[in-house]
C-alpha cells in the first residue's frame, strides 16, 4: 500500500491504489431474489462490495451512510446497474431516533425488511490511554456496537421468518492491537451480541450471525492510522496482504442465504490466515 493519510471518515475516491469491491468480478446467482437489504457504512470498503453482491444476488439496498455523498451514489450506481432498486439515507447510526427511522423509510419504500447488515463502524489509532477523550470513546462505542442494537430492534418488527441480521466484527475481538482499544473492545461486544442475539431469535425464525475482517483495505485505514503503519498494512498476516471488501462480501451473501439455514450465533473470520478462537 501507498503511505497516505485521509481525513475521516475517508472517501473511497481518494484511496490509492483503489479498493476492489467486485464490481469487475462478482457473479451472482440469484440467491437473494427481491429481498430487501439495509447495510449501513454501505458507500464504500466492505459495505459497497456487500451492497454490489446482494444487488446481483437479486436484493433491493438501502444504503445508510453519514455524509459520504459522492461515494454513496456511486454504490446507488452499482446496486441500479444489477436491476435493484436503491435507497440512500444519510446521517448518524450513533442516534437511536435515526436508526429508527432508517428502518420505517425502508419499510415505507419496500414493505418489510429480509437483511439487516450492520456494517458501520469507526476507529482511530492512539499510542496512550490519556490520549483518547471520553467524547470518542463513548462515540466509538454508539456507532459500532449501540448502533447495533438500536437498529435490530427497529427492524425486528418488519422481519419475517427465515430474516437474516449480520454483523461485522472484527480480528480484534480476538487478537486486539493496543492502539485502537476502543473499536477492539465494540468489536468484541459485537461477537458476543451476536452469539447470545443468535440464540434469542432462534425460535423467531431470524438468524443472527457475524463476519470478522482481518486488515481490509478501505477508506477507514488511511483516515485513521498513521502514514506508515498504512504502507505495512496487512503484511502481517500469512498471506502477506490486505485483503479486499470484495473478498469479504460472499461471506455476506453465504450467511444472509437460505444456503446458511442451519447457521446462527456463528462468527466467520476472513483473516488472510491469522487464527481466531
Amino acid at each position: 500500500m501507498h503511505a497516505q493519510t485521509q481525513q475521516p471518515p475517508g472517501s473511497d475516491e481518494q484511496l490509492s491504489p483503489k479498493a476492489d469491491h467486485g464490481e469487475d468480478s462478482y457473479r451472482g446467482h440469484a440467491r437473494l431474489k427481491d429481498k430487501v437489504a439495509i447495510v449501513t457504512g454501505a458507500d464504500s470498503g466492505i459495505g459497497r462490495a456487500v451492497a454490489i453482491a446482494f444487488a446481483r444476488e437479486g436484493a433491493h439496498v438501502v444504503v445508510s451512510y453519514l455524509n459520504e455523498q459522492r461515494d454513496a451514489e456511486e454504490t446507488r450506481r452499482w446496486v441500479e446497474d444489477a436491476d435493484r432498486r436503491c435507497l440512500l439515507i444519510p446521517g448518524d447510526i450513533g442516534d437511536a431516533a435515526h436508526c429508527r427511522a432508517i428502518v420505517e423509510r425502508t419499510v415505507q419504500e419496500f414493505g418489510r425488511v429480509d437483511i439487516l447488515v450492520n456494517n458501520a463502524a469507526f476507529q482511530m489509532t492512539y499510542d496512550s490511554l490519556d490520549e483518547i477523550s471520553d467524547e470518542e470513546w463513548q462515540h466509538t462505542f454508539n456507532t459500532n456496537i449501540h448502533a447495533q442494537f438500536y437498529l435490530a430492534k427497529a427492524a425486528l418488527k418488519h422481519m419475517p421468518r427465515g430474516s437474516s441480521i449480520l454483523n461485522t466484527s472484527s480480528i480484534q475481538a480476538d487478537k486486539p492491537s493496543p492502539g485502537l482499544l476502543a473499536y477492539a473492545v465494540t468489536k468484541g461486544a459485537i461477537a458476543n451480541f451476536t452469539a447470545g442475539m443468535g440464540q434469542l431469535l432462534a425460535e423467531r425464525g431470524i438468524r443472527v450471525n457475524a463476519v470478522a475482517p482481518g486488515p481490509i483495505w478501505t477508506p477507514l485505514i488511511p483516515s485513521t492510522m498513521p502514514k506508515e503503519k498504512v504502507e505495512h498494512f496487512g503484511e502481517n498476516t500469512p498471506l502477506k496482504r490486505a485483503g479486499q471488501p470484495k473478498e469479504v462480501a460472499p461471506v455476506f451473501v453465504f450467511l444472509a442465504s437460505e444456503e446458511a439455514s442451519y447457521v446462527t450465533g456463528a462468527v466467520y473470520p476472513v483473516t488472510g490466515g491469522t487464527p481466531m478462537l
